[in-house]
């Protein structure tokens, strides 16, 4: 610094002839610059060089001295940090590899087509696979290639395809996950996803499951004041109905009635629905939904009569009594008589409006719900209308009307007189007091005029049957050779198409009353059209096979037609075996699984328990049984049985829906299993 300014200083004198005497530091001689010796600045600086003492050179020590550092540490600088900071550090790190791992796998993705796709690209892949019944594939090209590899924002429709698919097949976990994925989205579910969404929780095999799941949901639309449109509230309905909760079912009336949303077939088709699932009184429910619907002036289709037929091969009719004061009296006086004025106003309305008036729901369901006590009380009736005493049942005469209506029943068709229809409301039986004891599907059938009586209604209401309908209809006719030639020549009047599914009825039909001759008969029907044998036809007449000759000679005939017994031929023989307490049948039986390698199921196993117990207060030392001789024998070859014979695990119905793991995982879960601290987890379903 003191050089730099005496320079300056020396270049500022100039020619003057100043001069500057300058003391050095100590031990040097003063320095006298002069500025009439007009010498250069350069020749100065030299000057000033050449006058300060040079110092001395460097030890190897003064080198090496603070470079020892960087041999014994990396780092450049010490920090100190809290714990918390290195751990976001190496989160960060952690999300800066996995970053970079996702930017590689989608440099290396390779979509379908070779090219980047569109979410509606997407959206039809999607469709087309739905519809094609694959609905795993879908749910696949959506998470896998759509959101993973092509990493592309998803939009309303691709949810909302997907969503109906996993509705159709019942998928209800599935269908609710990407409805919630939906809305992380910031999507808005459209009516279709809402209608989805109750097709799933009606189709899922666990039916108190999934009403839950539609009434929470419906909850959740509430709160939201999203309205439902009539399809999403039929699909609310549909669920509510397999559920068989009707009170349920009048509460989406109500809904409905109040949105301004007409009553149409589809919604008594659900009503007919709840009512079949009612075991006990469904077909005397159903038979009022019925006459509802008439007096709504609404026009039944051709799935409100294929239900009803339901009804009368599955329900009961409930209370003779109360279904008598309720179908045959209370038609009469549940209203004012029809008029031919009235007639031309309903048919006018048929054509116009999807009902006549507005429904009374209030009253619709006092009748329907009506109780036991109810229905002979002599004030008041169901339908809510005075009635006098006149009309009140008396017990005791009903019970000698149940003794005695299978003889008038009899007199009735050898006579050819007119039966009681109840499928018209309007039609006024004079001579029928009371309903008997209606106990077979038959005898359900000829309230509704049995066969010419019913298909005549349809015909009144321009309606031909399907082969959904010959099919029920021979489900609940008798098992006679006349009425299944008059039923084979009803479809082909009616130019239907007779298929496999027919047949089997007709042989299970048979088979069920013991016929094994009638039962080989349809067979031999079908064999004249042409029509193949399949594991449903076999296992129709094993239900008639009650012989061990019999049985064998049907596992030998499936051999011969290349089927395979299935368990469900096996479970059928079984239960003829079982109920003759035939334990050289059941023992031929089980060595007939074990060679043709058919693994038993849960109902072949609870069969064969129950067979292979002892009866109650059965002592073999007190008292001699000839048809539990056998039963030691048939004890100890089915433990040993059960040791060697694999069983049959029930699939869960939804496994084929589900989406692949990764190989990786796969091989990371099958190395765990196999590894010695296990502890036998891969055993545990």
């Amino acid at each position: 610094m003191l050089r730099c300014a005496l320079l300056r200083a020396a270049l500022l004198c100039g020619p003057t002839g100043a001069a500057l005497r300058v003391s050095g530091s100590s031990g040097s001689p003063p320095l006298l610059l002069s500025a009439s010796s007009a010498s250069p600045p350069l020749l100065l600086h030299r000057q000033l060089c050449t006058s300060t003492p040079s110092p001395a050179a460097p030890t190897q020590e003064e080198e090496r001295f603070g470079g020892y550092c960087s041999d014994f540490s990396s780092r450049t600088s010490f920090r100190r940090a809290c714990p918390e900071q290195q751990e976001l550090s190496y989160q960060r790190t952690g999300e800066e590899e996995e970053e970079e791992e996702e930017k590689k796998k989608i440099r290396g993705f390779r979509t379908r087509t070779g090219r980047r796709n569109t979410a509606y690209w997407y959206f039809l892949q999607c469709k087309r696979l739905i519809r094609e019944n694959r609905l795993a594939e879908a749910l696949q090209l959506f998470e896998g290639d759509m959101l993973k590899g092509e990493r592309l924002q998803p939009e309303e429709f691709n949810y909302s395809v997907l969503i109906g698919g996993c509705g159709r097949a019942g998928y209800v976990k599935k269908a609710f996950q990407l409805y919630n994925n939906m809305k992380k989205q910031g999507l808005d579910p459209s009516d279709a996803s809402y209608t989805a969404l109750f097709n799933a929780c009606a189709q899922s095999p666990w039916k108190q499951s999934g009403l839950e799941q539609a009434l929470k949901l419906r909850q959740e639309l509430r709160r939201k004041n999203v309205p439902l449109n009539a399809i999403t509230h039929h699909a609310l309905l549909k669920t509510v109905a397999l559920s068989g909760d009707l009170k349920a079912c009048f509460q989406v009336l109500r809904d409905m009635l109040q949105s301004g949303q007409a009553i149409t077939q589809e919604t008594f088709q659900y009503l007919l629905m709840c009512c079949v699932e009612d075991k006990q009184q469904g077909f005397r429910l159903a038979l009022q939904v019925w006459h509802q619907m008439f007096s709504a002036g609404i026009k039944p289709d051709q799935q409100n009569y294929n239900i009803l037929l339901r009804a009368a091969r599955d329900c009961g009719i409930g209370d003779p009594a109360m279904a008598s004061a309720l179908l045959l009296r209370g038609r009469e006086e549940s209203g004012p008589k029809v008029t031919a004025q009235r007639r031309q106003q309903r048919s006018k309305v048929r054509e116009g409006t999807p009902h006549s008036k507005p429904l009374d729901v209030d009253a619709f369901e006092s009748h329907l719900l009506a109780l036991p006590a109810d229905a002979s009380a002599p004030d008041t009736h169901p339908s809510g209308l005075s009635q006098s005493r006149d009309t009140t049942l008396d017990l005791s005469q009903v019970e000698s009307l149940r003794r005695n209506d299978r003889n008038t029943q009899r007199e009735a068709r050898s006579q050819n007189s007119q039966l009681p229809n109840l499928l018209d409301p309007s039609t006024c039986c004079s001579d029928v007091v009371a309903l008997g004891m209606v106990s077979t599907a038959s005898d359900r059938l000829a309230l509704m005029g049995n066969l010419e009586g019913f298909l005549g209604k349809m015909a009144n209401d321009g309606l031909k049957p399907t082969i959904k309908t010959i099919t029920l209809l021979a489900d609940v006719m008798e098992p006679s050779s006349q009425l299944i030639q008059s039923l084979i020549s009803v479809a082909a009047e009616s130019g239907v198409k007779l298929d496999v599914a027919f047949f089997n009825t007709l042989i299970r039909k048979a088979a069920k009353a013991g016929d094994l001759g009638g039962a080989k008969a349809v067979k031999v029907l079908m064999a004249e059209r042409k029509l193949p044998a399949n594991a449903q036809t076999f296992c129709g007449i094993a239900l008639a096979c009650s012989r061990q000759k019999d049985g064998l000679q049907l596992l030998s005939d499936m051999e011969a037609c290349g089927i395979k017994p299935n368990a469900h031929v096996f479970s059928a023989l079984i239960s003829q075996a079982s109920r003759r307490l035939d334990y050289t049948y059941l023992h031929e039986l089980l060595k007939q699984m074990h060679r043709l390698q058919v693994p038993p199921n849960e109902v072949i196993i609870r069969q064969l328990e129950f067979a292979a117990q002892y009866p109650p207060n059965y002592d073999q030392f007190k008292s001699k049984n000839t048809y539990l001789e056998k039963i030691d024998g048939f004890r100890g070859f089915y433990r040993q049985w059960l040791e060697f014979m694999p069983g049959e695990e029930t699939p869960h119905p939804w496994d084929k829906y589900r989406l692949p793991k990764p190989e990786a995982e796969q091989d990371g879960v099958s190395s765990q299993n196999q590894s010695p601290n296990s502890n036998q987890s891969s055993e545990i379903p």
